[in-house]
């Protein structure tokens, strides 16, 4: 039988879960007080746990409107228990549809904690095949979905990121200069998509576009990754129409609105 303090964290463990639950019938998120009443708990004490869910990536809060929902973490953990359903299975015949007109892997990335998360990908026919497997991370600012992230986040978001990224060097092509990765990101916002020059990897290239919602948002990034030895960038470029179409179907598809 267990003590009384860890009776407590029990119960501690069951509220926050009871927090995680009533974000996931509120889509568009709430503030604290809201989701206090409707937890029917203390204030100080739904603060304290949305504090502690938001610094482990369980909760994300908007600096703007206050508002928390559910964050990727959440989604990870998913990920891994029921990889066939949900968001990645939502999207995996879009992606599946893309490969078999570019014959090359199709990635579907999101952002988890300044890092791009790989929720789902098709490998191409090749035998040559890239390695970010679904669950797995890449930087932000050396891969093309995360450079399209970036562009496309919540306006403050993206600056955030263009100013406080660790611009660390991956491959001799990677952008580690603040003032060259800002005209980047402003290149990519005009032209809507982004693109990687072996960056992040030697001898891979890839192109991506963003996933909006109805705000303009990136919500996932969509990208076609090649050799480098198979395409130039300039090549890549002949996919933005087929990934453009796709991301506005993934748009319609994808759960995380």
């Amino acid at each position: 039988m267990g003590t009384k303090q860890d009776q407590g964290k029990t119960d501690m463990v069951g509220k926050a879960l009871r927090l995680l639950v009533l974000l996931g019938d509120q889509p568009d998120g709430t503030n604290a007080s809201e989701l206090s009443r409707l937890a029917d708990l203390p204030f100080s004490t739904t603060y304290r746990l949305l504090g502690s869910l938001t610094r482990n990536g369980f909760v994300q809060l908007d600096p703007d409107s206050r508002r928390y929902r559910l964050g990727l973490r959440v989604f990870q953990l998913g990920q891994r228990v029921a990889h066939a359903h949900g968001f990645a299975g939502a999207a995996l015949p879009v992606l599946q549809r893309v490969t078999e007109t570019t014959h090359e892997a199709t990635l579907l990335q999101v952002v988890d904690d300044d890092r791009v998360l790989t929720a789902q990908k098709v490998d191409g026919p090749q035998k040559y095949r890239i390695t970010s497997d679904p669950g797995g991370h890449e930087l932000l600012h050396s891969t093309s979905s995360g450079k399209v992230l970036v562009a496309f986040s919540e306006p403050a978001e993206s600056k955030r990121l263009v100013a406080e990224l660790d611009l660390a060097e991956r491959c001799p092509n990677t952008i580690t200069a603040r003032e060259v990765f800002r005209q980047e990101i402003e290149r990519i916002q005009q032209r809507g998509y982004a693109t990687n020059d072996e960056e992040n990897d030697p001898g891979m290239r890839a192109i991506a576009v963003p996933v909006l919602d109805s705000r303009g948002i990136a919500i996932a990034s969509l990208a076609t990754a090649v050799p480098a030895f198979r395409y130039s960038v300039d090549e890549l470029t002949q996919f933005v129409p087929l990934l453009k179409e796709a991301a506005e179907e993934l748009a319609v598809r994808l759960p995380l609105h």
